[in-house]
C-alpha cells in the first residue's frame, strides 16, 4: 500500500514531480515482464486488442521504444497493476482531486540501442475532456539509470506557460529539442533530473512537466508500466475530440451525452469509497 508523506506531496508540488524506491512487489514484478512479451507477440488474454498498438514482434522497428496503450484491457496481469485503488489515491492526494480515474496506460519496452522518445507535456495532448487534468504514476520493470534511457524530467516545469504539442516522439534526432525551446521562452535553465531507481521503483508526474528518455546506452532492457489518471469527474469536451489523443479515444463518447462510461474509463478510488462495479471481476477472470 502506497502512502504519501506530507514531505513527498510538498515536493511533487514544488517539483513537478516525485521519485518512489517501492510501487510494486517483485513478484508482481516478475509477472509484468511475462506479460509485456505476450503483448508485444499480439497475445491478448483477455481477448480484447489494446487501444493503441505502436509495436508487434511480426513488423516493429527494432531501433524504436516498444509500446501500448491500454494494456490493462488485453491483459489481467496488467490490469492488477494498473487498476490499484492504493496507486489512484496516491494519485488523487497529489493532484488534489477527489477521485481518480483510467485516462489510459502506456506498456513500454526500451530495448538496449533503441532511439529516444522525445520531451513532452502530457497535458498538450488532452483538451477533449475537461477539465484537461492528468497525473501519471510511471513504474520501473528493470533497474533504471541515466545511460539506459531512463525517463528524465525537469524540475518545476509544470509552472512553465503551457506549449503546444510539437516534435516527433518516437526516435527524434533531439529528443529535447522542444523542452529547450520551452525553457529558453522561460528565460531559465533547464535541471533535468532521471528517474534511477531499482525494479519495482518509479515516480508520479504533473501532466505539465515536461519529460522524455534518451537512447537506451546499456546493455539491459528499460521496461516500465504507467498509469495516466484524470479526476473522476471529467467530461468529454466534444468540441476537441479530433484533438491529441482524443483522435483515438473520442470513440468511447456516448451518442447522447458527455459522461465518461467507465466500462473504458472506470474510476479506480473516490474519497466516499466508491470504485467502479465490476472490476473486481474483471479482474478475477
Amino acid at each position: 500500500m502506497i502512502e504519501l508523506s506530507p514531505d513527498q506531496i510538498a515536493r511533487f508540488e514544488e517539483d513537478g514531480f516525485l521519485v518512489v524506491e517501492r510501487l510494486i512487489d517483485e513478484r508482481a514484478v516478475s509477472d509484468l515482464q511475462v506479460a509485456m512479451e505476450r503483448l508485444f507477440r499480439g497475445e491478448f488474454e483477455t481477448g480484447i486488442t489494446p487501444d493503441e498498438v505502436n509495436w508487434q514482434e511480426a513488423w516493429g522497428d527494432p531501433s524504436l521504444t516498444r509500446q501500448i496503450c491500454n494494456g490493462w484491457k488485453a491483459d489481467r496481469t496488467v490490469a492488477a497493476t494498473v487498476l490499484r485503488a492504493d496507486i489512484a489515491r496516491a494519485v488523487a492526494t497529489l493532484g488534489r482531486w477527489p477521485g481518480a480515474r483510467v485516462m489510459i496506460d502506456n506498456i513500454l519496452w526500451k530495448p538496449p540501442g533503441t532511439r529516444p522518445l522525445g520531451y513532452h507535456q502530457d497535458s498538450a495532448y488532452l483538451s477533449w475532456y475537461s477539465p484537461p487534468e492528468l497525473l501519471s504514476c510511471w513504474m520501473a520493470l528493470d533497474d533504471t539509470s541515466a545511460s539506459g534511457g531512463t525517463v528524465e524530467f525537469v524540475r518545476g516545469s509544470h509552472r512553465w506557460r503551457h506549449s503546444m504539442p510539437e516534435g516527433e516522439f518516437h526516435g527524434p534526432a533531439d529528443y529535447r529539442r522542444a523542452m529547450l525551446e520551452a525553457a529558453a521562452r522561460e528565460g531559465v535553465e533547464p535541471e533535468i533530473v532521471y528517474v534511477e531507481v531499482p525494479a519495482g521503483g518509479g515516480s508520479f508526474h504533473h501532466g505539465w512537466t515536461w519529460h522524455g528518455s534518451g537512447c537506451n546506452d546499456s546493455a539491459r532492457p528499460r521496461r516500465s508500466v504507467v498509469l495516466h489518471a484524470m479526476p473522476d469527474g471529467v467530461r468529454f469536451d466534444p468540441r476537441h475530440l479530433g484533438e491529441g489523443t482524443g483522435r483515438v479515444y473520442g470513440r468511447y463518447k456516448r451518442l447522447d451525452d458527455d459522461v465518461m462510461d467507465e466500462n473504458y474509463f472506470p474510476i479506480l478510488w473516490r474519497e466516499d469509497g466508491y470504485r467502479t462495479p465490476g472490476l473486481d471481476a474483471f479482474l478475477a477472470g
